[in-house]
């Protein structure tokens, strides 16, 4: 009887009953179902893998930048106007768009003091879009640095 019904539910109809092994509909349906719910998991769990890592690399990136206007600062006594006059070459953040570098510091925190008393030196993030203002939806996704370089990370974090 077990054997009966290990042909019958796992191949259908044997061969020498006339028919082909194949797959049921319920088994094709059943094997739709799991891999839609695995994808279901594995899409947002990569997506959130891939937005944090763009974040990490943006933050180092921004510290690399920032270790060269301090030393360039060390020198001068003052920041570079650009950073193409401290000879820097910024890299593209990890959405294709160069870093903002504004001297002196325009950036405005939740309680409107000002970010940095030097500079800013910022990434708009993943949408592309930034305001002065840290409280404004445009600035939530930026990776800024604040309070003269003791904080870089997420502008909505801060």
């Amino acid at each position: 009887m077990s054997s009966w019904l290990f042909r019958h539910l796992s191949f259908g109809r044997q061969k020498n009953e006339g028919f082909k092994k194949a797959f049921t509909l319920v088994e094709l349906l059943l094997t739709i179902a799991i891999v839609g719910t695995l994808a279901a998991i594995a899409v947002p769990t990569y997506t959130d893998y891939i937005r944090k890592n763009n974040n990490s690399t943006a933050i180092v990136a921004i510290r690399n930048i920032e270790s060269q206007i301090e030393g360039f600062k060390a020198l001068s006594g003052s920041p570079p106007a650009t950073l193409a006059a401290a000879n820097i070459v910024a890299p593209i953040d990890p959405w294709g768009r160069p870093y903002i570098y504004v001297v002196p510091g325009d950036r405005w925190d939740k309680q409107d003091k000002p970010l940095n008393k030097d500079y800013d030196l910022l990434s708009m993030g993943n949408d592309g879009k930034t305001d002065v203002k840290l409280w404004k939806t445009d600035a939530f996704d930026d990776i800024i640095r604040c309070n003269g370089g003791a904080y870089v990370g997420l502008a909505s974090e801060y």
